[in-house]
């Protein structure tokens, strides 16, 4: 992979990518960390929910953003998606002359080397059944033991804001105390919408005992683009562009719990 066009331009943009609202939760501890990056996010609207999806579909709507981006000429993507990062990744890591930042991938080793014995992981069904998060996490620590959850629905709450909801929070604390049975030290929210749940989920158990892996991935990614040298050098807040493959009322709407979108969304 060549990065050599890239260098020569550190002010090209970062893309982000998800099949909604809920990357916004990686994008936005990004720009905290990296103000002065100019970014491009798309969230793929048209196809969410990703988790109940196939490999081949699921790797074909990366396929359509990762082209988008090209044509962008984006200087690196950050797959800010658990389900992307452990379906499609794989297929699609050596086709393109950018870096591709998977989620699950870059911050395995780091939840590896937490300490923590009994793991647990929230994630979509395709997450769930890839075996990444495993798969991952155990080439650094293989003594780990590591307990999964697929949470249908889950998604839904937080792009649909349905947080009161009866039927909501009722689903929240089946797949809770299914997980529970296994009494893990902590539990990995393995999908990007997952921490906008905490408030939930945070009545069941103390708040302390669910990881955010976007904090870490965040770091992991500044890291990176210094060490490649692509990091922005500028002193002026980076331009940001949010790009949907449908509704981008609704994306804006649901979007604002994640971060502030100061521009209106651009329908592709």
């Amino acid at each position: 992979m060549s990065t050599l066009i890239q260098k020569n331009n550190r002010e090209l943009p970062v893309g982000f990518c998800d099949s909604g609202v809920g990357g916004l939760s990686v994008f936005a501890k990004f720009k905290q960390l990296m103000p002065n990056e100019n970014t491009i996010y798309y969230g793929d609207l048209k196809n969410v929910p990703y988790g109940s999806k196939s490999k081949d579909k699921i790797t074909g709507y990366l396929k359509t953003i990762l082209n988008y981006f090209k044509s962008q000429n984006v200087k690196a993507v950050v797959l800010a998606c658990n389900t992307t990062s452990a379906v499609a990744y794989e297929e699609v890591k050596n086709d393109y002359n950018f870096p591709i930042y998977p989620i699950i991938q870059s911050s395995a080793k780091i939840l590896a080397e937490s300490g923590v014995k009994r793991l647990g992981i929230f994630a979509t069904l395709a997450t769930i059944n890839s075996g990444a998060y495993e798969k991952e996490i155990k080439k650094y620590n293989p003594d780990i033991q590591i307990y999964t959850k697929a949470c249908p629905g889950w998604v839904e709450i937080v792009e649909n804001k349905t947080f009161n909801n009866k039927a909501s929070i009722n689903l929240v604390k089946k797949y809770f105390d299914e997980l529970m049975i296994y009494t893990p030290e902590k539990i990995v929210l393995g999908c990007t919408h997952y921490p906008f749940l905490t408030g939930m989920l945070s009545k069941l158990a103390d708040s302390s005992i669910f990881i955010d892996p976007a904090i870490y991935f965040s770091e992991f990614i500044k890291k990176d683009l210094i060490k490649k040298e692509l990091n922005n050098l500028s002193n002026t807040p980076g331009k940001e562009i949010f790009v949907v493959s449908a509704n981008p009322e609704q994306f804006r709407i649901s979007g604002e719990l994640f971060y502030h979108i100061k521009n209106n969304p651009v329908l592709l």
